[in-house]
């Protein structure tokens, strides 16, 4: 009965040949390394490791991995090892305090700007008015030195720089690590791992061997000759393990924020606007002026601008008006800002800080109604980077001019557009801009975190439109896209749109029925 049941239990597992081949391999050799299994199987060493592992998921083999780590020195180290380490040799030259740049004459100033840093750390001089004040004689051996001197004996020459080491015969007491570490950040020191890995048969593998196992041929795909001639009936076809999960398949698809810029075109373009382009780099006078933000407002700083040190010509006619509205207020009921205008600060170009530069040159170009136009595209400032700021961001921008335009025109067309791109709640906070009134920055809510803002709108003010011939209302808005992307997309960290993180791209949704 038990000779039955084992002879049984041994026809239940369904190996394939690879499989069998290796089985009744490590029947013989026990325990063995892939190297000696692939040549023992006459397989590749990666389908007999294959096979191990497939046997060792049912329970007949077992694969242990070693890893074994050593230490070898670079040739910058064996350099080191023979003349000391940089801040050795600067602190063993010096007596006292010493110009850096004095040093970098004297020595080598790779040499020179290696070791100042070292010496600080290590306490063995300061650094003052560039000038190297030593704070010790001749410091203690360290045990940095300490372990590239076990190195010095094997070797003094570059091309024995290969002898290794293990952590245990290179360092005499724990203390000595973070020496190791700081020796391997400089690169004096590489660690080398290397991984071992040994396949075995377990008491179940030995079982199955002993009851004998037999290799025949095996059919794994059932072909239209085989059909025709009937020969499928007299062969012994390959079990399929249904349970088994297929290896995932990742499609190609357009990157997950370049998708919502997609959807955000494709609604304002449904809505009947028109896209435009424009340069990247802009004078001030697109950027800023014609938008009537005085010459010294705090946003053409430096700490917000990137300034170019090229500039750009100016349309005369567009330059005297703009410059009487800023002075004045041209010829309407404006007071202007008072002041000088300066054509040299309008000439100067600008990376731009946002694309209404776009639009307004635009509107500048076509001061005819009725004009629906948006741009999508990229703009620029001296952000300090964070998850929610980069130097770089998408702006979408938009301008609606026609006769009898009105400020529920405005608030209508947005809560158009963000009821268009899921966001069911949407509101509307009053807000100011230097060249928008009345000003309003749209809010939507988001469910665990509240109001969230998006931008900002409003209508031009007349010291903007008046200049450019422009008769007629404009409506205009600047939304936020990234930010947009990141309720969407679900993130909290703004730097995970452009970080190339394939497994997020991988999973991203499609689209979310």
């Amino acid at each position: 009965m038990s000779e039955q049941k084992q002879q049984h239990e041994a026809s239940d597992y369904n190996l394939s040949i690879n499989e069998k081949k290796v089985l009744i391999a490590l029947g013989e050799l026990e325990s063995t390394t892939p190297e000696t299994l692939a040549e023992k199987t006459s397989l590749k060493p990666e389908a007999a490791m294959q096979s191990a592992f497939l046997l060792e998921e049912e329970g007949l083999a077992k694969v242990d991995e070693e890893v074994s780590v050593n230490y070898t020195i670079t040739r910058e180290g064996v350099e080191y090892a023979d003349n000391g380490l940089p801040e050795r040799q600067i602190i063993e030259y010096i007596s006292e305090p010493v110009a850096i740049d004095d040093l970098k004459n004297q020595l080598s100033p790779k040499m020179v700007g290696i070791a100042i840093g070292w010496l600080k750390k290590k306490g063995w001089a300061d650094v003052k008015n560039s000038m190297i004040m030593p704070l010790v004689g001749s410091p203690e051996i360290g045990d940095d030195e300490k372990i590239l001197s076990k190195f010095k004996q094997y070797a003094q020459e570059p091309d024995k720089s290969g002898i290794a080491f293990t952590e245990e015969e290179l360092l005499e007491k724990d203390s000595e690590k973070s020496a190791l570490k700081d020796l391997l950040k400089r690169k004096l020191v590489i660690k080398n791992e290397e991984k071992y890995r040994y396949v075995s048969i377990t008491n179940q593998g030995r079982e199955l061997v002993s009851q004998g196992i037999e290799i025949g041929e095996e059919i794994t795909q059932l072909t239209s000759q085989l059909l025709k001639t009937g020969e499928w009936k007299k062969k012994n076809f390959r079990s399929y393990n249904i349970h088994t999960p297929p290896k995932p398949i990742y499609g190609a698809k357009i990157h997950p924020y370049q998708r919502l810029i997609n959807q955000m075109r494709q609604i304002f373009i449904e809505m009947g606007f028109t896209e435009i382009k424009g340069e990247i780099i802009q004078s001030s006078f697109w950027n800023f002026d014609a938008l009537f933000q005085p010459q010294d407002h705090p946003a053409r700083d430096m700490q917000d601008t990137f300034h170019l040190e090229s500039t750009s010509e100016i349309d005369e006619e567009c330059k005297d008006n703009v410059c009487a509205m800023h002075e004045h207020g041209g010829d309407i009921s404006s007071t202007g800002w008072g002041g000088r205008w300066d054509e040299n600060i309008a000439r100067r170009n600008v990376l731009r800080t946002h694309t209404t530069a776009v639009t307004i040159k635009y509107l500048a170009d076509n001061p005819e109604p009725p004009v629906k136009a948006f741009c999508i595209d990229r703009a620029y400032r001296r952000e300090t980077i964070d998850p929610t700021h980069l130097p770089e961001f998408e702006q979408l921008e938009g301008v609606v001019m026609d006769k009898n335009m009105s400020f529920a025109n405005l608030l209508g067309c947005l809560a158009e557009f963000y009821h268009r791109m899921g966001f069911e709640n949407v509101r509307f906070r009053p807000g100011y801009f230097p060249y928008t009134e009345p000003s309003v920055e749209p809010e939507v809510y988001i469910d665990g975190m509240g109001w969230i803002e998006l931008g900002g709108a409003g209508i031009f003010r007349k010291e903007v439109t008046d200049p450019l011939g422009i008769k007629h209302p404009v409506l205009a808005w600047g939304l936020g896209v990234s930010r947009v992307a990141m309720l969407k997309l679900g993130l909290r960290d703004l730097r995970e749109l452009y970080q190339s993180d394939i497994n997020w791209i991988r999973k991203s949704e499609v689209c979310r029925l």
